[in-house]
């Protein structure tokens, strides 16, 4: 499962992009989307990779950002991190009980919202492999 994590703002994007943003359901500033690595979704990827941040999300940081961040569909049911965690690995987006999006706080410590990952201690754009945990747990 990738999670993808925008990191740029509205400003300057080009319609494009901003359009491919919109479909990834990224229409925020710090606003994550969980997706199946499939050759569709890495072209989409690979067209908005300068504006996001993402890479492999463990199970660990996935029910934390369940039972943190997630806005149920149904405000009066409960939550259920297992049972929502069993929808997301088996279901489309559109049938998960939970909003399929998560808004997220900036990042504690900070980030490099500017330079890819890679560059410096703190740049956080494109693949981000496994060190995106970290990054999503700054955010919590």
């Amino acid at each position: 499962m990738l999670a993808i994590i925008r990191i740029s703002g509205m400003v300057e994007v080009l319609g494009e992009i901003q359009e491919a943003l919109f479909r990834a359901r990224l229409r925020r500033k710090y606003a994550l989307v969980l997706i199946k690595p499939t050759s569709e979704h890495m072209k989409l990827i690979k067209k908005i990779r300068n504006h996001v941040a993402y890479g492999d999300i463990n199970k660990e940081t996935l029910s934390l950002l369940i039972e943190k961040r997630a806005i149920l569909k149904d405000s009066s049911a409960k939550m259920h991190v297992d049972k929502i965690l069993e929808q997301i690995e088996k279901k489309k987006p559109e049938s998960w009980d939970i909003k399929p999006f998560f808004r997220l706080h900036p990042p504690r410590g900070g980030i490099d919202a500017k330079k890819h990952f890679g560059v410096t201690k703190k740049a956080v754009l494109g693949d981000n492999k496994n060190k995106i945990n970290d990054l999503i747990r700054r955010m919590l």
